[in-house]
């Protein structure tokens, strides 16, 4: 489940991004990664416990250890701070916390975009334009928070026309069952609970949004270039998890039926989850996605928001204050800034059997 508890990424992460620029990249032999519950996040559990991340390691003669945190924004808010040399995050989160608190960060992994994991869903309304006036509660500056502001463009709404209501996604279920609560927005598996409520109905979903809540593997940038094994290792190990888990054999039913139980449902649970998302579970896939147009401006989408939300922080006076690598070296925002690199060479190491 992606946790987002924002009230206090911002203060957090620019103190701790502070910590983590005194530490100097340097050409080590142990790494540390760290994730946190979500279906397209928890692979990375089944590549530690079934070796595939240790095999990986041993072949560039490095140590990576998998760390499950609890908290995803604290798990990036450590990120930020130096205590580990990876995190998984959504491209918005990756923006707005180490990125805009001065952590030069590098996306090695697109792993897949929801496409449909996320969604609003109303007791009431038939559709996004019978919201106006109402409220609407989720986790606030959350994908969810995004979500919403790209359903109420689509009928020429904006954020004033309606209340947003702050709740944690621990509440959420529960207080849709409650008459008071109306509308929310929200992720799976939250989003199938709400949905499955007599009467409810999805009024707009990810899937409409492709390309916009994009799953990724982060490290640091320094790390990274001073450490090419940890790209190659990371990249291999994602990879392979991927092609296991992609298939229809024992071995994959073994697989999604762990990931499940990791994820608090079973086989079947976590393979609907699988099925709001677009996957990447080819390196050549990813790398053919991020190269898009699309991801280019879901990316410029995405900025904007943070913007206008104050997720840049308080020196950001546009969105262009955090400069955003692309590929093809394309530059979106200040160059002489960018601290958020899509960077897609390891995993066209992977597509072409290089690695």
């Amino acid at each position: 489940m992606k946790t987002r508890n924002v009230s206090t990424r911002l203060a957090t992460g620019l103190f701790t991004a502070t910590l983590a620029m005194g530490a100097a990249a340097q050409e080590r032999d142990s790494f540390s990664i760290a994730w946190t519950i979500y279906a397209g996040w928890v692979p990375w559990q089944y590549a530690e416990d079934y070796g595939i991340m240790e095999k990986w390691a041993d072949k560039y003669d490095i140590e990576v250890d998998i760390v499950q945190v609890n908290d995803y924004i604290e798990s990036i808010n450590q990120y930020t701070a130096g205590q580990f040399d990876g995190v998984v995050a959504t491209s918005m989160d990756g923006l707005s916390i180490p990125s805009a608190s001065g952590v030069d960060t590098t996306a090695l992994i697109v792993g897949d975009y929801s496409n449909g994991n996320d969604g609003l869903v109303s007791k009431d309304a038939a559709s996004i334009a019978e919201l106006e006036g109402e409220t609407v509660h989720l986790v606030e500056l959350s994908v969810s928070h995004y979500l919403l502001v790209r359903a109420l463009d689509t009928v020429g709404l904006e954020e004033r026309d309606i209340s947003v209501v702050n709740i944690s996604d621990a509440d959420l279920v529960s207080a849709f069952q409650t008459d008071d609560v109306r509308h929310v927005a929200t992720w799976n598996p939250l989003l199938a609970e709400v949905e499955a409520y007599p009467g409810a109905t999805k009024l707009f979903d990810s899937s409409q949004i492709p390309g916009h809540i994009k799953d990724l593997t982060l490290v640091n940038t320094e790390t990274l270039e001073e450490n090419p094994k940890l790209g190659k290792a990371l990249v291999g190990a994602w990879y392979e998890t991927m092609g296991i888990l992609a298939s229809d054999s024992e071995e994959g039913d073994e697989a999604r039926a762990f990931l499940g139980e990791i994820s608090g449902t079973d086989q079947a649970g976590y393979e609907a989850q699988l099925d709001g998302m677009k996957m990447f579970w080819k390196p050549e896939n990813s790398v053919e996605f991020i190269r898009s147009e699309e991801a280019r401006e879901a990316m410029d989408s995405v900025r904007q928001f943070s913007f206008d939300k104050g997720l840049l922080g308080q020196g950001a006076m546009s969105p262009d204050f955090v400069g955003i690598e692309f590929p093809d070296g394309s530059i979106m925002g200040d160059s002489s800034n960018v601290k958020l690199r899509f960077n897609d060479s390891y995993m066209q190491m992977a597509a072409d059997d290089e690695i």
